[in-house]
């Protein structure tokens, strides 16, 4: 058993790829045509970092009730961890790409982490050894 997909709502879906893909790294596992429920079209977007088993969904929102979920889907709280094997070139590569950090990197017993916010503003952990 493996958790395969998380979701994240996002405001426009090329902009979310630009962002997981282009200022992250992730990789595009499907870009798909599909319809919602109703049968209007959407896409169905997966990135997932390299050599990761877990994807994430990026799904555009869907009415109004959505849109209000773009950005606070974990009401304010780091709800996304991002584990890397060089923490100081990862944060140095992601702040020069333009990645918003709200948190300053610190040392904590599990490691170096630093709190950045993604393209609709959810708050994640970047996380590396010390």
């Amino acid at each position: 058993m493996h958790l395969e997909l998380v979701t994240i709502i996002v405001e426009d879906y090329d902009s979310a790829l630009e962002f997981f893909v282009g200022t992250l790294g992730f990789d595009l596992v499907e870009d798909s045509p599909s319809r919602t429920d109703d049968g209007r079209p959407k896409r169905w977007v997966v990135v997932r970092p390299p050599a990761a088993t877990t994807g994430i969904l990026l799904a555009r929102a869907d009415g109004d009730r959505q849109r209000r979920a773009i950005g606070d889907q974990i009401a304010g709280r780091v709800g996304f961890f991002l584990r890397v094997t060089d923490f100081e070139d990862s944060y140095r590569r992601m702040t020069g790409a333009g990645v918003r950090f709200v948190r300053e990197p610190r040392t904590e017993p599990y490691g170096r982490v630093a709190v950045f916010l993604d393209i609709s503003g959810n708050r994640w952990d970047l996380l590396g050894p010390v």
